[in-house]
Order: C-alpha cells, then sequence, then structure tokens
C-alpha cells in the first residue's frame, strides 16, 4: 500500500470514529461499503481492514452476510453502562494519579484547554469530543490492558449520549456543562499530585453529574426506575 492510500485508510478510520461519536451515523445502521470506498477513496480490502479494526474497538458489529453495523444501543447494553461506568472511570482515574508521567499530564491541560474552548463555542459534537479526548488520556495514564479495551467502548456510549448533554440549546444543563469542566480541572490537580483515592472519588462524582441526564436520554418518561438499578423495560434504540 502506497503512503497515499495509507492516508486515506487513515483518515476514514478516523473520520469513522468521528461520525459514530458524534451520531452522524446512527447506532444500528448498517454501512454500505460501496459507499464508504467511493467517498473516502480506498478498495475493499483496505476498508474492510478498517472496519475489523473499528470492531475490535468496539465502534461498530461485523455480521456475516450483512456487513459492518454501527454498534447499537439497546437496553441491554444501556442497562451494562450503567452498571460499569463508575467501576471502569473509578479504577481507570485510581491508576492514572499512580502512573501518570509528566508528559501525559501535560497532554492532559492541553485536552482540557481545548474542552474549555469547546464549552464556551457552543458546538454540542466538538464538547462530546473533547470530553471523550480527556477521558481517552486518563486511560492512556492508567496503561493497564485489561481496563484500557473496557473504558473505550464505554466512552463511545457515553460520547454519544453526550450529544444530548453538551446540546447548547439545553439551557438548562449550563451549570452542569460547567461544573464537569471544573472537575475536569480537579481531575489534573489530583492526578498530578499523585492522590489516587480522592481522584476515584472524583471520578465517581464525575460520573453522577452526568447519570441523571443520561437515565433521561434512556428511559422512557412512563418508567420511573432507572436503569441499571432495578428490572424495568426500556425501548431499544438503534436496535437492528
Amino acid at each position: 500500500m502506497d503512503t497515499d492510500s495509507r492516508s486515506r485508510k487513515a483518515i476514514c478510520i478516523e473520520d469513522l470514529r468521528r461520525r459514530v461519536l458524534t451520531e452522524a451515523l446512527e447506532p444500528g445502521v448498517y454501512l454500505d461499503e460501496t459507499e464508504l470506498s467511493d467517498a473516502y477513496g480506498i478498495s475493499r480490502p483496505p476498508l474492510r481492514e478498517v472496519l475489523r479494526q473499528l470492531a475490535g474497538e468496539g465502534y461498530v458489529v461485523l455480521h456475516e452476510n450483512r456487513g459492518a453495523q454501527v454498534a447499537p444501543m439497546t437496553h441491554k447494553t444501556l442497562r451494562n453502562f450503567f452498571v460499569a461506568a463508575p467501576m471502569i472511570y473509578a479504577a481507570t482515574t485510581r491508576l492514572a494519579a499512580e502512573h501518570a508521567t509528566a508528559a501525559q499530564i501535560a497532554k492532559l491541560k492541553e485536552s482540557q484547554w481545548a474542552f474549555r474552548q469547546a464549552i464556551r463555542s457552543g458546538d454540542a459534537a466538538e464538547r462530546a469530543l473533547g470530553n471523550e479526548r480527556f477521558h481517552s488520556i486518563i486511560g492512556e495514564m492508567a496503561d493497564n490492558e485489561y481496563l484500557t479495551p473496557s473504558l473505550r467502548r464505554l466512552l463511545i456510549d457515553h460520547t454519544r449520549i453526550g450529544m444530548t448533554f453538551y446540546n447548547p440549546r439545553r439551557l438548562e444543563l449550563a451549570a452542569q456543562r460547567e461544573l464537569a469542566a471544573d472537575q475536569h480541572d480537579q481531575f489534573i490537580d489530583l492526578i498530578e499530585a499523585g492522590d489516587a483515592d480522592a481522584a476515584a472519588d472524583l471520578a465517581v462524582a464525575h460520573w453522577e453529574l452526568s447519570r441523571a441526564q443520561i437515565e433521561s436520554f434512556a428511559t422512557p418518561e412512563s418508567i420511573a426506575i432507572p436503569l441499571g438499578r432495578a428490572p424495568g423495560v426500556a425501548q431499544e434504540r438503534g436496535a437492528s
């Protein structure tokens, strides 16, 4: 594969990730390989390599004879999301505080600066992607081969749901969005200080800040029981 082909392949991977995270590609939709090949200027073999990589990362699901499907958001996946999120965020952040390097902390600070800019700009996609980037860097700091894949998968759904939380038209959430940004600064301080216990506690508090809004997004208004706490029935979102 020549340099130009590798470049187009890299662009394809990054763009498809972004389109999944921002819901430009809706959960559960099947991807048309012919359209993707034409759009990104790559042939089927490298495109299928891209789709296999995205499947390994949790962005798509590969089905025999049906092709690639954007990872669905079903009742089951959302319930598991609610169960796993606080545990994974707390464990990852604790390890980050124990293992972060100076270079990684600098990278996290740069990410936070960009996130603050996105909060001010009012662009929902940039806000959601900025939050995903911030927590992905914390995952890099944790450097745990068991937690990293789980965090990556968790952040895919959290970012997609976050498109609602970060929508500038949701004026009632403005204060919560500012608090979320402030908590990012606290993450940096605690990780830089190596305070693992406090960092883990903050991760849970940070999750709780958005949990109620995520529940309202994921659960029909007629159901009073939050997902992940007790049995209930919720509509599937993006299921095939």
